[in-house]
């Protein structure tokens, strides 16, 4: 029997998710929490009030993120994170705030303990890339 490849090559992360399903768990448990932390009241007013399609775009944005299909980029085009997000002030608090509720959405699924804390450092890259382009649009 052949071990899985390490995260990060090819799709299995990907794989490791759960595929898409997994993924649109995680992502729903994401928002959901979103909706009711108070520490992510702040993160939650800078989104719209159907939470719709956020939760496609980064379900879709993951998928592709973790080496598996790209359906961002096939559904809605191609996207930075970091600039694209720098049209908000986004400052280490509601990064902080995303991370918190991305933590908990990962504690939520049925993922390894290995996979969890391998997508948990993966997703701190973006979170501070995001405050650092949003600190410097903004002068933060």
């Amino acid at each position: 029997m052949n071990p899985s490849p390490p995260f990060g090559t090819g799709d299995a992360s990907y794989q490791a998710a759960g595929g898409i399903d997994g993924l649109r768990r995680l992502v729903d448990d994401f928002y959901r929490l979103m909706d009711e932390l108070p520490e992510a009241a702040d993160l939650r007013r800078l989104h719209p009030e159907s939470l719709e399609q956020s939760r496609d775009k980064l379900a879709c944005f993951l998928s592709g993120w973790l080496g598996g299909p790209r359906l961002f980029s096939e559904k809605y085009g191609s996207i930075s994170i970091p600039s694209f997000h720098a049209q908000w002030p986004v400052d280490e608090a509601l990064s902080e705030a995303w991370l918190g509720c991305m933590t908990r959405a990962i504690a939520l699924q049925p993922f390894s303990p290995d996979f969890a804390e391998y997508l948990l450092a993966q997703l701190r890259v973006p979170a501070q890339r995001v405050v650092q382009a949003s600190r410097a649009r903004h002068g933060l």
